[in-house]
């Protein structure tokens, strides 16, 4: 049975506050895992069946009547999320990835709907339906308050970013809520603009030395404008899908992360630079 997850707001900075709880974000593939009549099905938070990609997942064993939440993982040789590594196991059961599914929260118990209890009351209901933690399948850690600190451990190391949660948060289905907010860890970098995308809006970027850092797709509709009015003065070539610049234009943007190939993982829009 499908649930449509509860989904987070976004918070720029992370805050101390002991009605929250604060747990690790983790990089990799939302799902939604449900037994009912002896059957287990897999869905993501879109509401596509995947029970047949993750058939490991399937001997998990929870009570019946239950439905669970988390995120999916890959983890690298350092024990970090691999979200690349984590696509390619998602893209192919061949892939040789072993995954993590990281539970954080429980919907159904028993055939017992507990979405209205408060969020410290289904942490404890979860430990009923996951009692041992093993690799394949892992509650999230947690601690009260203490975000501020927390994050900067996460900065350190390199990883995703935090979640803050209120404690006595219902689990709000379809519903984007700032009773869960996340804080990314995002990195900056400067970079040069070198082309558009014509079948939808796209930036090209190119970092300082000449490499090919990315496609920008989010950017204020203020900032397009700026940039489509100067555009066709900088046209070098084109062809069917791109619109290359001869520019110096440079702006910041903020991203989360380099990947394999030293592109920039979703890069957006910060400022212009010059």
């Amino acid at each position: 049975m499908f649930i449509s997850p509860m989904l987070l707001h976004k918070s720029d900075h992370p805050f101390d506050d002991s009605s929250y709880i604060t747990e690790l974000k983790a990089d990799g593939i939302r799902l939604i895992l449900s037994k009912f009549n002896g059957k287990t099905r897999l869905y993501t938070r879109h509401n596509n069946e995947v029970t047949s990609l993750f058939p490991e997942l399937l001997n998990i064993e929870i009570p019946d009547s239950s439905a669970i939440d988390g995120e999916i993982i890959v983890t690298d040789d350092m024990g970090k999320p691999d979200f690349e590594a984590m696509m390619e196991r998602f893209q192919s059961k061949k892939a040789l990835h072993k995954i993590s599914y990281v539970v954080f929260d429980v919907m159904y118990y028993k055939g017992e709907k507990v979405t209205g209890r408060p969020l410290l009351e289904r942490k404890e209901i979860l430990n009923k339906v996951i009692p041992v933690d093993t690799p394949l399948c892992t509650k999230v850690q947690w601690i009260p308050g203490n975000a501020t600190q927390y994050f900067e451990l996460v900065k350190q190391q390199s990883l995703e970013g935090i979640v803050q949660k209120k404690d006595n948060s219902t689990y709000q289905i379809h519903k984007r809520s700032h009773d869960w907010l996340k804080v990314i860890n995002y990195q900056y970098e400067i970079v040069k603009v070198s082309g558009l995308r014509k079948d939808e809006f796209g930036v090209i970027l190119n970092y300082n030395n000449g490499k090919y850092a990315g496609i920008l797709k989010f950017m204020p509709k203020s900032e397009r404008a700026k940039l489509y009015k100067i555009h066709k003065e900088l046209i070098t070539s084109e062809n069917d899908r791109f619109i290359y610049l001869n520019s110096e234009l440079e702006m910041k943007v903020k991203f989360r992360n380099y990947t394999k190939k030293g592109l920039l993982r979703i890069p957006s829009f910060m400022e212009w630079v010059s």
